[in-house]
């Protein structure tokens, strides 16, 4: 089985897991990741007041970090949110109290096109499958992949906390030499750390 076969099956078989989680349950596992986000240690740990934090508005089962959002924004972050513009490329506009979102094109949703593109300092990352070496899985069409890629090329690379239900965890994700690892992952059970990424 070649790499891509291996992460197309743990991506459906983990997005199945959340798909099979009732709205209840997805509801509490965003409230509790509120709470784990509310703590001094996270703020700390990540530099939160005065970054610019990427988010995501939620699609299909994602779990509903607008709430979060609000919290960070309340510690001192701006707050910025990824727009799909093609197969290829996903940009970052930034996302002032009160903006409108509109439908920006591949189910997602984020401010409008007369918002100023920037680079995030800190991610909140949408993903299939994570591990405890930081490695992860997305959706398949590669756009956080180049976003970080860029970014890191650049020299600005931001700081990587991906975000997902525990069920979406796998015990060892493939990855290859050019991958970027996460920082830390945060679930509803809490903030796990990546040793060393800090």
């Amino acid at each position: 089985m070649t790499l891509r076969e291996r992460k197309a099956l743990l991506r459906a078989e983990r997005l199945a897991l959340r798909d099979a989680l009732s709205p209840d349950v997805r509801a509490a596992g965003a409230a509790a990741m509120l709470d784990h986000v509310s703590a001094p240690a996270f703020r700390d740990a990540f530099e939160i007041d005065g970054a610019l934090v990427s988010g995501f508005w939620p699609i299909r089962s994602e779990p509903d970090i607008r709430p979060l959002m609000e919290e960070l924004r309340r510690q001192g972050a701006g707050l910025c949110l990824p727009v799909v513009l093609d197969r290829e490329t996903i940009v970052f506009r930034d996302y002032p109290v009160g903006a409108p979102i509109v439908k920006t094109g591949f189910g997602t949703a984020g401010p409008g096109e007369t918002a100023p593109v920037v680079d995030p300092e800190v991610m909140l990352v949408p993903l299939s499958a994570f591990d405890r070496g930081g490695h992860r899985i997305g959706y398949g069409a590669g756009h956080y992949d180049r976003a970080i890629a860029r970014l890191d090329a650049l020299g600005t690379r931001p700081r990587l906390i991906g975000i997902a239900f525990a069920c979406q965890e796998v015990a060892s994700v493939p990855f290859e030499p050019h991958d970027i690892p996460l920082d830390a992952i945060l679930t509803e059970e809490g903030l796990i750390e990546m040793r060393g990424a800090l």
